[in-house]
């Protein structure tokens, strides 16, 4: 009881960029799923034959959102698969005959991405080269396209960073990359951009998409990874050879149904979404950096990021010490990426863009989404400064 009377009264959750909270819709569509018996889509009983048909449904749904067709939709468990499906996949799908293969990354990669790509390099004969960023996080394209060559199967660039919410010139670089290679397969992480960007328009031309539901108002859980074919991606998950062969595994059909409904909704609301949203953020970055004068913006007005990021460095303050205080009062936000928000170490984002260390350390991620509102920014304003001052304090 003790624990429960110290919970704050008052949620204040912009902590979207990890996870964003279930969308009512998407929970009844779950819920409708579950009302009647759910068999294996594998069999050919009743129950099996309508979990089939759920499943099905809902890779259609999703490859229309997508522009993809129904046989280019792999569900997984999440981003972090489809990350490493897409890079191991590709390498070991393409790369047989023992000839040297390289992959080409942005240095400011997801470590889902990044960490895939280095274990790579890491097993065999890979080369791989990270692509440096500019000073707000955006890929230096001239030296993209240097670095890929005959040899390189494989590039990996975000749509947006998860982190600071940059959004990377994805169009230049597709373009770029089959001006040297046209053979090479291009992969992005449109994980965090999903619920603001038109995923059809914006990765058109990659060969490889992974998206996460729970990032969108869906399940924890579930995601999937579009291929273009024949991509030549080869299973990393063995077992009856289910998703064509690709992703062994009796598939989460709850899942995909809620990963398809909350897409689904998101399309549907991106236009008005984005424009409420990046207005509330903008409010937030104003009276947090009105407050906090010595606040730095990370990401300068001007630059294209996503409508609910907003990234501070506040000099003086240990993040955690930060994200605790605001914790115990009900506001949720993150230090980084959510799978590092725990540790202290440099963030590699920050440290690609060549943010000091001493002021990395003080980063904050706030990250709002389709549940945010007025509210929310105005208590985060009223609070978030006065507990910056009681650390800089040493209360």
């Amino acid at each position: 009881m003790d624990h429960l009377s110290s919970e704050p009264a008052v949620l204040t959750y912009l902590d979207h960029g990890a996870t964003t909270p279930l969308r009512p819709e998407v929970a009844e569509a779950m819920a409708e799923v579950t009302s009647e018996p759910l068999g294996n889509p594998t069999g050919s009983h009743r129950p099996a034959q309508r979990a089939r048909r759920l499943l099905e449904e809902a890779r259609d749904e999703v490859a229309a959102l997508m522009d993809r067709d129904p046989g280019q939709i792999i569900f997984t468990s999440g981003g972090t698969e489809s990350a490493n499906l897409a890079v191991f996949g590709t390498l070991a799908g393409l790369h047989r005959d023992g000839s040297t293969a390289a992959i080409v990354c942005s240095a400011v990669e997801h470590p889902a991405v990044l960490e895939s790509c280095r274990a790579a390099a890491l097993e065999g004969a890979v080369r791989l080269n990270e692509v440096p960023v500019d000073s707000a996080g955006v890929i230096a394209l001239n030296a993209l396209t240097d670095l890929v060559d005959v040899d390189t199967q494989l590039v990996a660039i975000m749509l947006a960073n998860n982190e600071t919410g940059v959004m990377q010139p994805l169009a230049d670089v597709v373009e770029a990359v089959r001006r040297k290679n046209d053979a090479t397969r291009i992969f992005t992480d449109a994980v965090q951009a999903a619920s603001f960007v038109d995923l059809a328009e914006q990765t058109r031309g990659c060969d490889l998409v992974a998206l996460s539901a729970h990032k969108l108002g869906g399940p924890v859980g579930v995601g999937v990874l579009a291929e273009w074919m024949p991509s030549g991606i080869a299973a990393r998950q063995y077992g009856g050879g289910q998703e064509r062969e690709r992703r062994s595994g009796t598939q989460n059909v709850v899942g995909a149904v809620g990963m398809a409904t909350a897409l689904r909704f998101a399309a549907a609301e991106r236009e008005d979404a984005a424009e409420r949203v990046a207005g509330l953020r903008d409010a937030l970055a104003e009276g947090l950096c009105a407050a906090i004068p010595d606040a730095v913006r990370t990401i300068a007005p001007g630059v294209a990021t996503l409508a609910g990021h907003l990234h501070l460095c506040i000099p003086g303050v240990e993040r955690e010490e930060l994200l605790v205080l605001m914790g115990e009062r009900g506001i949720c936000a993150s230090g980084g990426s959510s799978c590092a928000s725990g540790a202290l170490q440099t963030s590699h984002v920050l440290a690609a863009m060549g943010v000091a260390d001493g002021l990395s350390r003080g980063a904050i991620r706030f990250t709002l989404g389709h549940a945010t509102t007025p509210g929310d920014v105005e208590r985060a304003v009223t609070l978030v400064p006065g507990l910056v001052d009681q650390i800089r304090q040493g209360s």
